[in-house]
């Protein structure tokens, strides 16, 4: 049986970054080892949100970051070199650990701590299980297009579920939260101890303000998932959305993130464990010139916070074997990630700019604007510095006749907000909205257009074929014969522009 997560292990992230998954399996119950089954929603619930973290904050946002080029490998070194090339294979751990974390830790979870908040009608829990569990399977779509959803997570256990496909998991989980959203989760107030096992607004402190803040996230993680939508199923997503503002739907103004990270080894941020503490080499990250070249001909002064230095050397998208050529590579500089800092879920900033992209699209662009400003000076903000300056000239929003330059505008203010443990965002959204557009040269050519994507040098797709999802592990296909066949990793999910 699979073994309760104490409280000391729940922070024991290393476990949860490095193994397959933080589940134990015994052959033998014991008192001193009470299955997983008999855990309260009070124990489940944390555990299941550091596993969620642990991934899409960790090794996810470290891959979701090279493909939206905000660093690269560096040359020096070899970790991440599969991946800058587009090269993972379905025996990658890069692929194989995620799934299994976020399936057998994450999910499993958060659907028993679903059934035994529902058994007690305790609303307030199974709002929380809900919203993170369709958080945690959104991620999963979006990776792998189709997933075992309809026959998952069943009592007893199926070891060969169907795939279900990723617009009929989409629905099914808004279906989800709309059922918790109407149940009543305001009632009973949480205890001090309950709200302690929130990691994601227990620092709140009551507990009015912890479940309003809930039903804030629940709305908006309905939108990202509407406007996921909107190249697929156009119809469906403005009608999602309409009814979220006819509804009065609050969304949230403020970060819903998991920020309990000390510079500890096996408690510190799951990026900078992962790249930092627990690899050969703190210098396998650099900065890419994709990213760099955007900030410097902006004259963002976000460059010196996310790299280190105003003017950062960098190396060229996928650019490893190049510095024969490059001498300065020898130079360019890491990734600024540290161990307290915070994973975010959806970031205050992004629901402004999600807000302002369902204002333009929807609402003949009126408060689009307003809500774009709100997203940048955000942005800014998290970091300590003031965009007021740059949002009044060169980041003003361009509020042009064409929707599609406004769009752009919005998408690329997220993608520049997106760095560090909250990467995988910035890729989803490049193969969502196709921003920041791709370049048709490399970045050493004199027409290269700064923040342009790149294809790497090094890349075994073929030139243009940018990666837009993972493979299916090799041990999933292997065991469950359901498992669709493999395509290529430029194939795009069934949401991709």
């Amino acid at each position: 049986m699979k073994n309760i997560l104490r409280k000391t292990q729940v922070l024991a992230f290393s476990t949860l970054l490095i193994v397959t998954s933080c589940k134990k399996l015994d052959i033998n119950e014991s008192p001193n080892n009470p299955p997983v089954e008999s855990a309260t929603v009070e124990t489940l619930f944390p555990s299941a949100v550091i596993s969620t973290v642990s991934r899409t904050g960790g090794d996810l946002s470290i891959i979701g970051g090279l493909w939206a080029q905000f660093w690269t490998q560096n040359s020096n070194s070899s970790q991440f070199r599969t991946v800058d090339s587009y090269d993972v294979q379905a025996t990658s751990n890069f692929i194989n650990g995620p799934y299994s974390e976020l399936f057998a830790g994450a999910l499993t979870d958060y659907q028993l701590g679903i059934s035994k908040s529902v058994a007690a009608q305790d609303w307030r829990y199974n709002l929380m299980n809900t919203v993170m569990k369709a958080y945690t399977y959104e991620v999963l779509v979006d990776l792998f297009d189709k997933v075992p959803y309809s026959e998952a997570l069943k009592a007893g256990g199926n070891l060969q579920p169907k795939f279900d496909d990723g617009y009929t998991i989409y629905t099914s989980l808004i279906a989800e939260i709309n059922a918790a959203l109407a149940k009543d989760y305001k009632t009973a107030p949480l205890t001090d101890a309950q709200i302690k096992t929130d990691f994601v607004f227990g620092k709140k402190g009551t507990s009015a303000d912890v479940m309003a803040s809930w039903e804030k996230f629940a709305n908006t993680l309905k939108l990202k998932m509407y406007l996921r939508m909107v190249n697929a199923k156009p119809a469906e997503a403005q009608a999602g959305i309409l009814k979220l503002y006819q509804d009065g739907a609050k969304f949230l103004d403020e970060d819903a993130k998991v920020d309990i990270f000390i510079d500890v080894p096996n408690k510190s941020n799951p990026f900078y464990e992962y790249n930092f503490r627990r690899l050969n080499t703190p210098d396998n990250l650099k900065a890419s010139v994709t990213f760099t070249s955007w900030l410097k001909k902006n004259q963002d002064p976000r460059a010196e916070v996310y790299f280190g230095e105003a003017d950062p050397i960098s190396i060229n998208q996928g650019d490893y074997l190049g510095a024969a050529a490059h001498p300065e590579y020898n130079n360019a500089v890491n990734v600024v990630v540290n161990a307290t800092d915070a994973v975010p879920l959806i970031s205050k900033e992004e629901s402004y700019f999600m807000q302002a992209e369902a204002r333009l699209r929807y609402f003949g662009g009126a408060g689009a604007k307003d809500l774009y400003d709100a997203g940048v000076l955000a942005a800014f903000a998290k970091l300590g510095l003031n965009g007021a300056t740059l949002l009044a000239t060169t980041y003003a929003y361009p509020a042009s006749a064409d929707v599609n330059v406004n769009l752009e505008a919005i998408i690329v203010q997220k993608w520049a907000s997106l760095f560090g443990s909250h990467a995988l965002e910035a890729f989803f959204e490049q193969n969502r909205t196709g921003y920041p557009k791709t370049s048709a040269v490399y970045s050493t050519d004199a027409g290269y257009i700064p923040g342009q994507l790149v294809y790497t040098p090094n890349g075994v797709t073929g030139a243009g074929n940018f990666p837009r999802r993972f493979v299916y592990p090799d041990f999933e296909k292997s065991r469950n014969s359901n498992t669709p066949a493999q395509v290529p990793i430029y194939t795009k999910v069934w949401w991709g522009k």
